[in-house]
């Protein structure tokens, strides 16, 4: 079988199967001969070879036939092992050769976009940045897990897919399997259905380096947890790396079992911070560079992209967006990108874009102003160096955002409700008597604001 057949025979499945069933299951096969009515197809794993036989078999031959090919039965190999249509694998002597990189034909699709060389680094993520790079070497591993956690729009997903990238290129012996959470679920039920537990524990605990995307997904799952755990402690067992990332930090994630949150937490947990304006900046710079490219000789306003980066603080993703869509519509009316047109065309986005501040970000600015750690203000410590900063980051909570005085006791801790009362009671007092506090609470309300 020819590159050009199976490439047609790919875009007739595309369009049979639906784009998701094609990128998990028939873009990772690799097409062999086709002898004595027989055609070898090359799948990842076991069990990727059992559920394609079990699903699309009788698809592809038809589609192959239609191709001109001779075929009437189909045969999975992997390595040195293979699979007869809807049957459990079996070893033969022949074995496809080991594709010369990093196994990734199992992973979730790797966006091109997403390589450390257009990840645009600043304070608040530079650690995360630093660890990512130091995984993607392929090394001895330091720490594991590495878990990587923030909001929406922050990079987390950049740095998973540039470190599967970067691995690939670097340790191409290496196998390097990426995945959400929720596929680990999906292949987990689907194992558990087709009673091919082996070959599911075969493909998770024979790898070189485990990349799991939106861990608090399995939160509540108790039979996927499970299967989780056993996974994580085997590869821990065998030094292999683990990488994860997730919406919060492990002991914040809601329903998720004890023993899993400590495993999470035995390695390197960092947190990317939400972006301040230097980086907001500097990632609208990079991608004008970018969208001149796509539309050269369309000139933009100096003020446009500080207006932007003031502005659209809410995740990296909007931002972008944004300045796609400025461009875009500056080109189809022919004008150049100046403030009138910027606040004509993204009046939408920078209304849904007004300045909301969170209680993290107030714990973080008021630790840093007052010199003191992030965890010491939020945890038990009732020392004055302390306390009075911890007071201070409640009272501006209660001032800045909409938070109820509960939902702000749970982010200081888990401290009741009437502690965070006192707690804005005393400050207010205090603000008329210590002209300290009060120059500090005036202080950190206008940088917060800005």
């Amino acid at each position: 079988m020819t590159q050009d057949q199976w490439a047609d025979i790919r875009q007739r499945l595309l369009k049979t199967v639906g784009q998701n069933n094609y990128t998990t299951w028939i873009d990772p096969i690799v097409p062999g001969a086709v002898k004595d009515g027989i055609a070898t197809l090359h799948v990842p794993t076991n069990f990727f070879g059992n559920y394609v036989s079990q699903n699309y078999s009788d698809l592809i031959l038809h589609e192959m036939k239609a191709e001109g090919l001779e075929a009437s039965r189909l045969n999975y190999m992997l390595q040195t092992q293979s699979v007869e249509p809807k049957a459990p694998a079996t070893r033969q002597t022949a074995a496809a050769t080991k594709p010369a990189r990093a196994d990734l034909s199992s992973t979730a699709p790797l966006d091109q976009r997403f390589t450390f060389d257009n990840f645009v680094v600043g304070k608040p993520n530079e650690l995360a940045h630093a660890a990512a790079r130091r995984v993607a070497e392929g090394g001895p591993v330091t720490f594991n897990p590495l878990f990587l956690y923030g909001g929406v729009g922050l990079g987390k997903t950049h740095l998973m897919h540039a470190i599967a990238r970067e691995l690939a290129e670097r340790k191409p012996e290496m196998n390097v399997l990426y995945l959400s959470a929720e596929q680990f679920m999906y292949r987990f039920v689907q194992a558990l259905r087709e009673r091919k537990m082996m070959d599911f524990k075969e493909l998770f605990r024979s790898v070189d380096v485990l990349m799991v995307d939106d861990v608090q997904f399995i939160a509540g799952k108790d039979s996927t947890q499970e299967e989780f755990f056993h996974t994580f402690n085997a590869l821990v067992d065998q030094n292999k790396q683990i990488i994860i990332s997730a919406d919060r930090a492990p002991t914040d994630i809601k329903d998720l079992e004890e023993r899993v949150q400590s495993r999470l937490q035995c390695g390197l947990v960092v947190d990317l911070h939400p972006t301040d304006y230097e980086l907001r900046l500097g990632i609208l710079q990079s991608k004008l560079e970018m969208q001149q490219k796509t539309y050269p000789g369309l000139e933009v306003q100096d003020n446009v992209l500080e207006f932007l980066a003031h502005r659209i603080t809410s995740n990296v993703r909007v931002l972008e967006g944004a300045l796609t869509r400025l461009f875009a519509f500056a080109s189809l009316v022919g004008r150049e990108i100046d403030m009138d047109l910027t606040q004509d065309c993204l009046a939408d986005v920078l209304r849904s874009s007004e300045r909301k501040i969170t209680v993290e970000e107030i714990q973080r600015k008021v630790s840093e102003h007052y010199n003191i750690r992030l965890s010491d203000m939020i945890g038990p410590k009732r020392l004055r160096s302390y306390a009075r900063p911890r007071q201070v980051a409640m009272y501006l909570s209660k001032q800045l955002t909409t938070r109820s005085l509960p939902e702000i006791g749970r982010r200081f801790g888990g401290r009741d409700h009437t502690t965070v009362m006192h707690g804005v009671r005393r400050i207010e007092e205090l603000k008329q008597s210590d002209s300290q506090i009060a120059e500090d609470v005036e202080l950190l309300g206008r940088a917060l604001k800005s």
